[in-house]
């Protein structure tokens, strides 16, 4: 075989080649075999002529239940009807009589229908016995119990009832329907009991927490399903109910409902060591309820400020059991994720209760509700917010700075931050503190934000990171893996978030219902439907691509920004804080400048873009706050202002950095300068004079030189427009010209540079600038020098239009002559038909046709000849 590939190459090729071979002849021989055992089924009956048979609409065994289960219901309704209503003159112990019988037929009528095989009439057949055993209960009430109470006899009977009808699904296990019944009756004797014994809320809900615990019991050590599943729903409804009322009682009989708590929570707690799939959720269940009894107590022995606090401090130590390995306690996985899943949210509550004094720190300052400057300062947001609420603040953050993950670590620092920010609402300190701790917050932020080193510290560098396993990388069930999981250790603070993930989502190595131990289906299935191995879409062939690693954010670079948020956010605060008092001011505007100016040099990202731009808002702020210090008209302040893009443009040209976003500032800063100018029209047209100056300064850059130029330029027009009308200059030509010339020099060196370029691109805005304007002018013009002056101009440029060859001088100067000698001529000319006879102009007119009428082909091509040569101009 002769390739021109090396040797290396092309035994790789070889490779790949079998290799695609080796997996097209496993998937046909997969498909072999599924044809095979497909062929090996019954397939269904077709007709004659090729179609299918017609499908039915149900089944036979659909079809036979409906029946059984109507006649059943049918029944019943006749058993009630007759035991209640019927046969008035046998007497209620006449009924009870033939029910008795009729109901021991029902109950023994199974037995035989069992042998037999027909299992859904003798399941018909015996819930209609359970419904008459019911009846039966009632009917003894009636006849030989009537003084008893009859709550107490209905407790008694489902009791006796629940009893029986276990016995009956016990020893007729093919029958699904006692035992659930009797599920269901054993439900009602405790809580009939307690009402019949006339007890309170307390004993009610022991009486469920007891019938709820016996249902979870059903549940660890029933065999039928059916069974499990009705005890499931009678557990999880009497026992929330029961833990919602030791919630309750916890209120206001703190050691009641602490006992009923803490009871359900063992039970709660016992169920989720035995059964995993309930671990995660059953943990969380009895952790609250834990933290909800412990802390009730702790509600009734401290003072009501200290009450959250005390919850709080309960979630925190049960979140603290995911060490429960250190000290020798054995808990699986899941139940200690779940406690701690539990405590945590009590702590989250905790801190969502500790919120308001900072947002009111954050955000009260920005509502003004004193006058600026005034010297007087609003009274206190919250004054009778607990104080405590910085001490669950401080808790938490020392909590998450223990923990060494990335989330912890920012978590950590914004609550440190509020805290700081709560502390002038809560402790309500004098204005100069509440200040100067703002700043100090703001600066520490900030700070972060530049140098976020020391807090990423013991965080580690991230590697990178990918959505599906590659064949290096350790996968479930691998040595790689055994390896990973025996490096993350629950009993440490490292260990503890990849833990409670990894059991709550089922991804922990060594799940019974992990992805690694579950079997394939048996059946047959199809080598190329999505759930076969050798299928493209299947989870095995989609697992087996490698995609591009992501690497993830660098702990530093996160932090950073979380601090430099906050920091943000803490010092509009203070500026908004420091209205109240002039001197507070300027100081606090200066501080603020020289933070944003720091943090711009020494950050190296986005943020010191931003840090650039803020510096020049807090600097335009200085020079309003020194113009209203001063007493400044608004027309002043506007041309104070005018320095800031100065040195915005004068920044850009040493920093190239931030030069455009800074320089975009600045301008929108001269654009409020504008605005501030524009009620008095020569300050405006200074406004605008020194704008251009500050444009033209910067089009000397080369890299600003086109835009700039433009501004300038415009801005300059713009304040000689501006000056004119404040001088009172009417004519259009003042304001035209100078648009005009600039426009026609441009013109003339683009031609020069490019004279394949069109007139109307190069000559056209410039000479409309002045001669449209100018014949407008000249038409509502009564004297003779302005159309004068105008035909001349329009003469010149149609002369020059024609002597160059340029279509748009020749177009736009010829258009304007003609219209101007219109004008001219006008009066004239309807003087002059006016004086003639009235037959005459007719005449005229037939004689014109006549003349155009003999020459029409000659005119026609002089017009084709005029456009084409025309056309031909540029």
């Amino acid at each position: 075989m002769n390739t021109s590939l090396p040797p290396a190459d092309e035994l790789v090729l070889v490779d790949r080649e079998l290799a695609r071979l080796d997996a097209r002849r496993s998937t046909l021989l997969a498909r072999r075999a599924w044809l095979l055992q497909a062929l090996r089924t019954p397939v269904a009956v077709v007709t004659a002529a090729g179609a299918r048979a017609p499908v039915a609409d149900s089944t036979p065994r659909g079809a036979q239940n409906v029946l059984l289960t109507l006649g059943g219901t049918l029944l019943t309704i006749a058993a009630v009807a007759f035991t209640l209503v019927s046969w008035g003159s046998m007497g209620i112990g006449g009924r009870a009589a033939v029910l008795s019988v009729v109901t021991s037929a029902a109950l023994v009528a199974p037995v035989a229908l069992l042998r037999r095989g027909l299992v859904s009439t003798a399941e018909s057949v015996a819930a209609l016995g359970l419904a008459l055993t019911v009846l039966d209960a009632y009917a003894l009430h009636r006849v030989a119990l009537t003084d008893t109470d009859g709550l107490g006899y209905a407790a008694v009977a489902s009791a006796v009832l629940a009893g029986a009808w276990a016995a009956y699904g016990t020893g007729l296990s093919r029958l699904r329907t006692p035992l659930p019944a009797a599920v269901v009756a054993g439900q009602l004797p405790l809580l009939l009991g307690v009402l019949a014994a006339g007890g309170g809320p307390t004993a009610f809900a022991w009486a469920a927490l007891v019938t709820a615990a016996a249902d979870g019991a059903v549940v660890l050590w029933a065999r039928p399903v059916a069974a499990r599943i009705t005890a499931s729903a009678g557990a999880a409804m009497l026992g929330g109910w029961a833990l919602l009322a030791g919630g309750g009682l916890s209120l206001t009989a703190p050691w009641s409902g602490a006992a009923l708590l803490l009871t359900g929570a063992a039970a709660v707690l016992y169920a989720a060591c035995r059964r995993p799939a309930f671990a995660v959720a059953g943990a969380v269940v009895a952790g609250l309820a834990a933290v909800t009894a412990s802390g009730g107590l702790l509600r009734a022995a401290l003072a009501p400020d200290w009450a959250v606090p005390g919850y709080v401090l309960c979630g925190l130590l049960l979140a603290s059991v995911w060490r429960a390995g250190a000290v020798g306690v054995r808990l699986p996985d899941e139940v200690r994720a779940g406690l701690a899943v539990a405590g945590a949210a009590v702590a989250a509550l905790g801190l969502v209760w500790a919120l308001p004094p900072v947002v009111a720190g954050a955000l009260g300052p920005l509502v003004r509700r004193t006058p600026v400057w005034s010297g007087e300062h609003a009274g206190p947001v919250l004054p009778s917010y607990p104080a405590t609420a910085a001490l669950v603040l401080a808790v938490a953050a020392l909590v998450l700075v223990a923990v060494p993950r990335l989330w912890a670590r920012c978590g950590a620092l914004v609550l440190a931050w509020a805290l700081l920010t709560a502390l002038p609402v809560v402790l309500e300190p004098p204005y100069a503190v509440t200040l100067a701790l703002q700043l100090l917050t703001t600066a520490a932020a900030l700070a972060c934000a530049v140098r976020p080193g020391p807090l990423a510290r013991g965080l580690g560098r991230p590697g990178a990171r990918t959505s599906r396993a590659t064949p290096g990388e350790a996968t479930p069930g691998s040595p790689g893996a055994a390896n990973a999981a025996d490096a993350v250790d629950p009993r440490t603070a490292s260990g503890f978030l990849a833990t409670a993930t990894a059991t709550a989502t089922g991804d922990a190595a060594g799940r019974p219902d992990d992805a690694t131990t579950r079997k394939e289906p048996t059946g047959p299935t199809s080598p190329t439907s999505p759930t076969s191995p050798t299928s493209p879409t299947s989870p095995t062939a989609a697992s087996s691509r490698p995609r591009t690693p992501v690497a993830a954010p660098e702990p530093g670079v996160v932090l950073g920004w979380a601090a430099y948020a906050v920091g943000l956010v803490s010092a509009m605060g203070a500026l908004a804080f420091a209205l109240d008092v002039r001197g507070a001011t300027f100081t606090v505007l200066g501080l603020v400048f020289a933070l944003l100016v720091g943090v711009a040099v020494f950050a190296g990202d986005v943020r010191g873009t931003v840090s650039a731009c803020g510096a020049v808002a807090v600097a335009t702020g200085f020079v309003c706050a020194v113009a209203a210090a001063a007493g400044f008209a608004p027309h002043w302040t506007a041309l104070a202002l005018l320095p800031v893009p100065a040195a915005t443009a004068l920044v850009g040209a040493k920093a190239r950095r931030v030069a455009l976003p800074v320089e975009i500032t600045g301008g929108t800063v001269g654009l409020a300068a504008l605005g501030l100018a524009a009620p008095r029209p020569a300050f405006l047209a200074a406004a605008l004079a020194l704008g251009g100056l500050i444009a033209a300064a910067t089009a000397l850059r080369p890299e600003r030189r086109r835009f700039a130029s433009w501004t300038a330029a415009a801005l300059f027009l713009a304040a000689a427009w501006v000056r004119l009308a404040v001088w009172g200059v009417t004519a259009p030509e003042a304001y035209t010209l100078p648009v005009t010339v600039p426009a026609l020099v441009v013109g003339l060196l683009r031609r020069r540079r490019d004279p394949a370029a069109s007139s109307w691109t190069a000559y056209g805005p410039g000479l409309a600038a002045t001669l449209l304007p100018g014949l407008a002018a000249a038409w509502s013009d009564p004297g003779w020098p302005r159309p004068l002056l105008l035909g001349l101009a329009a003469l010149a440029v149609t002369l020059l239009g024609a002597r160059f060859r340029l279509q748009a001088l020749l177009v736009l100067g010829g258009a304007v002559l003609a219209l101007d000698g219109l004008h001219e001529l006008a009066p004239y000319v309807v003087r002059t038909v006016g004086a003639l006879p009235r037959w005459l102009p007719p005449a005229l007119a037939g004689l014109l046709l006549l003349a155009v009428g003999a020459t029409y082909e000659q005119r026609l091509r002089d017009a084709r000849r005029l456009r084409d040569r025309v056309t031909r101009m540029r």
